[in-house]
């Protein structure tokens, strides 16, 4: 658990995949305390651990609020729900029906991942009462203790995203909008980031519109799942605008110009290539092996995403 001293927010390491890989958050007013998102089943007793160590009790959270259904965000709400006699779950309109009944969200994890690795890594999605689920709809406003939370609307990742603005903060609640910092790749130059073009709703326009709308509000920091508060937000924007229309570039050139047999691996190719020299720009000096190995699930993620995106978008 690590807190930002002052602001009441508690980054959960949530154990999904590897250490410092997947966070959610507790965020503490007034004696009052919602979680966003929720990690997996398995993390559920690292949440509640982190409530405990707040000081607080499960009748004290009002919220779970979740920025997408992903599973890696979404997958353990229902059984924190559980365990949470007081909370609301708060989420995009387009997610409410899959957190009452979960069978699409495996369906769908499944056809990226397999159904084995998905019931290994997840396990059973727990279904949570239609009556205890609330849209959280754009510009709607949320009251926890004396703060006021914003909830915005942001597609571009997946259409059912959102975000959550905390002015006390002076901060977003991300979820996979703002991409991906590792930090394994902090540097003395700071954060690095990388978009996250994860199947199956990807869309260029929509992420770098909604990147841009949050930089509007001039957020001094940006609380990410993957991982972490990062600071500087307009430098870490501009790095992920850029790559956008480097990944659409590569996503494109590879559909024009291999076999569509052969254009997974190109993509896969370019983006590593991509990512790499970004690296080394930013003053990376890791080896390239161990950049390769902390790159490749989202390398794979990446180009799979691309590669929907292009079969609904680009010209035959």
């Amino acid at each position: 658990m690590d807190e930002r001293v002052g602001l009441g927010v508690y980054t959960i390491d949530t154990g999904f995949h590897r250490r410092h890989f997947d966070a959610a958050y507790l965020l503490v007013d007034s004696g009052e305390a919602a979680f966003i998102d929720s990690g997996i089943n398995a993390s559920v007793p690292a949440m509640l651990d982190t409530l405990t160590n707040a000081g607080l009790t499960v009748s004290d959270v009002r919220y779970v609020v979740l920025t997408h259904v992903h599973l890696d965000h979404a997958g353990g709400a229902g059984l924190l729900m559980r365990h949470l006699p007081s909370a609301e779950l708060l989420v995009h309109p387009r997610g409410e029906r899959h957190m009452i009944d979960p069978t699409a969200l495996v369906a769908g994890a499944s056809a990226v991942y397999g159904a084995d690795v998905v019931q290994k890594t997840y396990g059973d999605l727990v279904p949570i009462p239609a009556a205890r689920i609330r849209q959280a709809c754009d510009a709607e406003c949320i009251s926890l203790g004396r703060r006021t939370l914003q909830v915005f609307d942001a597609p571009g990742h997946a259409r059912h995203h959102i975000v959550l603005h905390d002015p006390l903060a002076e901060a977003f609640f991300t979820g996979d909008t703002f991409g991906l910092s590792y930090r394994e790749f902090d540097t003395r130059n700071g954060a690095w980031a990388m978009p996250t073009t994860t199947p199956v709703q990807f869309d260029p326009e929509a992420l770098k519109a909604s990147i841009r709308r949050m930089l509007s509000l001039h957020p001094r920091r940006m609380y990410l799942t993957h991982y972490g508060c990062v600071e500087e937000p307009e430098r870490l924007a501009e790095e992920l605008l850029q790559q956008i229309d480097s990944m659409v570039r590569i996503a494109s050139a590879a559909h024009e110009n291999v076999p569509a047999a052969n254009r997974h691996a190109l993509i896969c190719d370019g983006l590593s290539r991509l990512y790499l020299e970004r690296l080394r720009a930013h003053g990376v000096t890791l080896s390239e092996q161990i950049q390769r190995e902390l790159l490749a699930m989202d390398v794979e993620l990446n180009a799979q995403g691309l590669g929907t995106w292009l079969d609904r978008n680009a010209p035959s």
